[in-house]
This record gives structure tokens, sequence and C-alpha cells, in this order.
């Protein structure tokens, strides 16, 4: 949903006319999101939810319910949809992902690994458990759902960046530099994944090339921080006693 804001107002023009329409109620929720807007998406997805029974206005519920603040209605939400026959997977990830946030590591793998068990080749299923592994400091478990992912989805972006991830973690640096640079050169906007290259390169002693992968993006403040971090925290990077030296040094330029 590229233009949310046109989404919304559609919808909500043809939930005027007919208010029965869940599709058009789905939509006008995703384009709330979309804008941050989650108290906003409540009251529709909540009618819509309750009236249709349809697993993807829930799982979406549950989404919008999360981001409001209102978790335990989440929680409670995504189990009774979770429940439902024929099963929705997205469900499933959703719930492993916000029992994972709640630090209960054991039912989110179980809740995973269910969903694994109905439908082995899930791509999001094992994207979801390997970075719940992650969060475990489970490496190898996490290496393994993410390769897996890849292999069913090849062309999935978070995946190659998952298990370069993994690599990184393992001290693997300059494969998973490889893998960094193949995901830059997908999604050259992508300035999270531009600093874990960064971050690479440095710990394999390529100055240049890693401070100007940093320099590149080290865009707004939240990722010059990281930026920032990055630089500082490597085996071959640098240390700046004044922050001002660094957002210097950052933007090229010269003293």
């Amino acid at each position: 949903m590229g233009r949310p804001e046109e989404a919304e107002r559609i919808a909500s023009g043809v939930l005027k006319a007919n208010r029965g329409n869940f599709l058009a109620a789905q939509i006008l929720g995703q384009a709330l999101l979309m804008q941050d807007r989650a108290v906003e998406a409540l009251e529709p997805l909540r009618r819509a939810a309750k009236r249709s029974e349809d697993p993807s206005i829930e799982t979406l519920l549950a989404a919008a319910l999360t981001a409001a603040g209102e978790r335990d209605e989440a929680l409670a939400q995504l189990r009774r949809t979770v429940a439902r026959r024929p099963p929705f997977l997205p469900a499933f990830a959703e719930l492993g992902r916000e029992l994972g946030r709640r630090g209960e590591f054991v039912e989110a793998v179980s809740v995973l690994e269910g969903g694994l068990a109905i439908a082995p080749h899930s791509p999001d299923l094992l994207m979801a458990l390997g970075h719940l592994q992650i969060k475990r400091n489970d490496r190898a478990a996490a290496r393994r759902h993410f390769t897996q992912a890849r292999a069913i989805a090849p062309d999935r972006y978070d995946a190659l960046v998952g298990v370069a991830q993994v690599m990184a973690l393992d001290g693997e640096y300059a494969g998973a530099a490889d893998l960094y640079k193949r995901a830059v050169a997908l999604q050259p906007g992508d300035s999270v994944t531009r600093i874990n290259l960064a971050k690479c390169l440095l710990e394999l002693g390529d100055r240049t090339a890693g401070e100007t992968a940093l320099r590149t993006a080290a865009v707004g403040v939240p990722m010059t921080g990281r930026a920032m971090v990055a630089l500082a925290a490597a085996a071959h990077g640098r240390f700046f006693i004044r922050p001002a030296a660094a957002l210097k040094f950052l933007s090229g330029k010269k003293s």
C-alpha cells in the first residue's frame, strides 16, 4: 500500500455507503496503521472481526491492539485466531512474535513450531522462529531457520539479512560482509543493513570501505547514532571523545 492516505479516503467512503464491507474495513485499518494511527484503526477492525470472523482481519486487529498498547487483548485475540481451523499461518507468526516480545520464549517456540508442523515450508514462520532464536542466543538454530527460509524463498531479502546477521554474530565477518553487500545492492536505502556491512568491513580491517559505508548510512539522527556506535565498537574503528567530532567525521567534513 504505497499511498495510505488515499487508501484511507477511499475505504472510508465505501464504509459510509456499506458498513458491512469487510474488505474496506481491513484496508482502512491497514491504512491507519501505516500512518501510526492504531487507536483509530481499532473501531473498524473490531467491528469487522466480530461480524466476519475472518482470521486475516482478526490478525490485523491484534497488530493494531499491540500498536495501541492493548497487548493483553491482542494476545487473547491471537490465541483465539490460532485455535481456528483451518489454520491461518500469519496468526501463528504474530503470536510467536508477541510472546517473544514478552520474553515468553518457550511458549513462543512452541507456537511457531506448531505452525511449522502444519506448514513446514512456510518462510514466514521460519523467519519468525529464527529471530526468536537470536533473542535466545541460540545462533545455530537461528542460522538453520534462516538458511531454510532462504532455500525456500531465494529472493527473500530478510532471509539474506538474517543469515548475514548470524554469521556476523559468529565472527564470520567476510561471509557476512558478502551477504550484506548483496542486500545493500538489492535495497540501497536500508541504512541499518549498510551499517551492519560497515561493522563487518571494519572488523576485517578495511577501514576505508567501512567508514565510507557508515558515512552513506548516517542519514538522520537515529542512523547517525547507530553509525557512531558502530564506528567506536569495531576493533579497527575510531573513537571520538567529543560527539561533535564524530558527527563531523561521519559527515565527511574536514577540520
